[in-house]
């Protein structure tokens, strides 16, 4: 299960940034930043830039939602739960 927690001024997900968790997704659904560049309609530098991310907009992560087909607003619902 990951867990969710406030680190200075930045979310964490297990010490994982959101970026990370992206790319993480991307690899267990057995994708390539080229596939998935595509469907963001970017190139492959800005995929690799948001894999480093600590932070998103919100209209990119709902749109990274849909494409890898996972919640990732759902990590942090859970922070607001606690």
């Amino acid at each position: 299960e990951i867990t969710t927690r406030l680190v200075g001024s930045e979310m964490c997900i297990r010490d994982r940034s959101i970026g990370e968790l992206i790319r993480l997704r991307l690899k267990e659904d057995g994708h390539s930043v080229s596939w998935f560049a595509r469907k963001l309609s970017c190139t492959r530098a800005n995929a690799y830039k948001i894999f480093k991310k600590d932070n998103l907009d919100i209209l990119l992560l709902l749109r990274i939602s849909q494409i890898l087909n996972h919640d990732f607003f759902s990590y942090f619902s859970e922070e607001l739960e606690e």
